[in-house]
């Protein structure tokens, strides 16, 4: 591998570079998103208990105790919940554009990396056949030995580009799908939050003047 590395001059170097920076990137986005991710389904539940049975106080303690996105932007709205429910779903509109924005931080690096990867390697390349393309014109003919270093290193550099552009876009691809996943559900669920504070909202009503 280091004879490689060195054999691919000096377009090695910035390849190196966009690797470690793309790795490091992922490897956070990795951390983060792992974080976020919680069974909606199952905080759901829960969250329609503690507000039935608890009231708004239990149920923004139980958002407290939850880490995630979807548990803060329902937070959100908890705490403005009692200047009424319009107050509430902006609030949580506010928090969760807070949250996507916090979901995709860092994901624009990924791609530059997996784009930059690519042509920086093509770069090499040129450069590589272009040193070879020298040797021919100053030899005025061609010795297989005298132009393989050049070619070697437009092969090297090539395939390098390729090979760190394919792992950080595989990674990309892959961050921006669980991102998907974890936009959804915080979507379904807060539509379903604001569903349910109607629903309590008109029971309170209707004992009320049933009372």
């Amino acid at each position: 591998m280091v004879r490689l590395f060195v054999d691919g001059g000096w377009a090695m170097w910035p390849l190196l570079f966009l690797l470690v920076m793309g790795t490091a990137f992922a490897i956070e986005r990795l951390i983060a998103l792992s974080r976020a991710a919680i069974d909606a389904q199952a905080f759901a539940q829960k969250l329609e208990q503690a507000l039935r049975h608890g009231g708004p106080d239990a149920a923004a303690e139980l958002c407290a105790q939850t880490r995630g996105p979807l548990a803060s932007v329902i937070h959100a709205g908890l705490l403005r919940l009692h200047r009424g429910i319009d107050h509430a779903e902006k609030a949580m509109e506010n928090s969760g554009a807070v949250e996507m924005a916090f979901l995709e931080r860092g994901m624009v690096w990924l791609s530059t990396v997996a784009n930059l990867a690519p042509m920086v390697g093509f770069l090499g390349t040129v450069s590589g056949m272009i040193a070879s393309f020298q040797v021919i014109r100053e030899m005025g003919d061609v010795v297989p030995a005298q132009v393989a270093g050049g070619i070697s290193e437009a092969l090297i550099t090539t395939a390098s580009g390729l090979v760190v552009g394919i792992i950080i876009q595989f990674c990309y691809n892959y961050f921006a799908s669980r991102i998907d996943r974890i936009v959804a559900d915080m979507q379904e669920h807060t539509a379903a939050f604001i569903d349910l504070l109607a629903e309590i909202r008109h029971e309170e009503r209707s004992a009320a003047e049933g009372a």
